[in-house]
């Protein structure tokens, strides 16, 4: 008896009548109906285990004719199915297995080949999806200003530790926006206005509280206004009602804004390197910000930085927050549910076929985490702004960002 009579046919052999699929859980409970083996499933047109599925195909492949040493009455069991090949094909025979069945060396060679092209499919980004990465880069690239050259700013009134490791900071002409969302979607400009009458700068004897304000209202009504124009540069985007567009934008702005701002976090110093500008969590806490919100906020940045993301994921990390179907106001939940779900697998594969370490098949899911929390201090951002706006009624804030934290479709 030859090594290969012997040995059982591996999981990984392929037959025709593994199509006649059947419920796995009611696999468990069967046996195979020529050895009492646990059966695997429907194998030319029987329940057998892979071994009598291997063994039938070899057997109908070969020209030799079995003999039986005790006339063909030998009981197949799965502890001696191999020692009587005669009576063991008897048996496959006898339950109905079908030589016409079994596929041909080149057929199942094919099939073969056909399973490993869809697993390498899977882990490589097709043309279409290249390009979805090429155009979300592309306006991510055009939109954020990593050197913040562009900023105009009220003056940042910060009280200066003698020991603090920030200097000053120059400044420059103060910003300004009376446009809402949705003029800023329906017009083709993406520039910042910088136009406004001059107001009084002098924060200094308001106290330690809010003295950081102005500056950071403007800092944020400059990055929305950033985001607002890097939606409009994706033409999945474009394409939505400008209902959905304008709840979308609304409920992702914090979001995109702090995926944005981690791009420049220093996890050594804790401190948001933005060209000559440097930002510590202590400037919005003078903000009016409460250690609620900045606590977890600053834990998230250090998080996320660690996990060394690139450009690409950091702009899918965007594009699936900002394509999020369960904002408030969103009409089309179909439609956006199904870009995000799109997204998501792009970063899915752009994972797995990019890097090359190890810890690449935790990232994944860490940077969903990720997504994850920031949601809820997006709820935490809202109600403080909304509780500055009530203490502080004056104009620090702009209709923009006023819009974006409001609860109106």
């Amino acid at each position: 008896m030859s090594a290969e009579d012997v040995s059982d046919c591996p999981p990984s052999q392929i037959s025709a009548e593994d199509n006649e699929e059947e419920d796995e859980d009611d696999w468990e409970t069967k046996m195979c109906q020529v050895c009492g083996d646990r059966a695997t499933g429907y194998h030319f047109h029987a329940m057998t285990c892979e071994g009598c599925k291997g063994f039938f195909r070899r057997a109908m492949k070969r020209p030799i004719k079995f003999q039986c040493p005790r006339q063909g009455a030998c009981v197949v069991t799965k502890y001696n199915r191999r020692e009587c090949q005669a009576c063991r094909l008897q048996k496959c025979q006898s339950i109905g297995m079908l030589k016409e069945l079994i596929m041909s060396d080149e057929a199942v060679e094919k099939r073969r080949s056909r399973i490993r092209r869809r697993k390498e499919e899977a882990t490589c980004l097709s043309r279409l999806q290249e390009a979805v990465i090429h155009e979300l880069v592309n306006a991510h690239e055009k939109t954020f200003d990593a050197t913040f050259s562009c900023f105009q700013f009220r003056p940042l009134d910060r009280e200066l530790n003698p020991m603090s490791v920030w200097n000053e900071i120059a400044i420059g002409p103060k910003a300004s926006l009376s446009r809402g969302l949705g003029s800023l979607l329906s017009s083709d400009s993406t520039s910042s206005s910088s136009a406004g009458e001059e107001e009084d700068c002098s924060y200094a004897e308001k106290g330690p509280v809010f003295t950081t304000l102005p500056h950071i209202a403007d800092l944020t009504t400059y990055m929305i206004q950033n985001v607002i124009s890097f939606a409009k540069g994706l033409a999945s985007f474009r394409a939505l009602a400008i209902d959905d567009q304008i709840s979308l934008l609304k409920g992702a702005v914090f979001e995109i804004m702090q995926i944005r701002f981690n791009m420049l976090f220093n996890v050594k110093t804790g401190i948001w390197e933005c060209g000559s500008l440097i930002y510590c969590m202590e400037d919005a806490f003078r903000a009016g910000f409460q250690r609620h919100l900045l606590d977890p906020l600053m834990q998230y940045h250090y998080t996320l930085r660690k996990l060394q993301l690139q450009e690409e994921e950091y702009v899918l990390m965007q594009a699936i927050s900002l394509f999020s179907p369960d904002r408030p106001g969103v009409i089309h939940h179909n439609v956006i549910d199904d870009l995000q779900e799109k997204l998501a697998v792009m970063l899915k594969i752009h994972i797995e076929s990019r890097r090359t370490k190890p810890e690449k098949h935790l990232l994944y899911p860490k940077i969903l985490a990720c997504l994850t929390e920031m949601r809820t201090m997006n709820e935490e951002y809202t109600k403080q702004v909304l509780h500055i706006l009530d203490v502080k009624p004056d104009n620090s804030f702009h209709p923009l960002i006023q819009e974006v934290v409001s609860k109106d479709p």
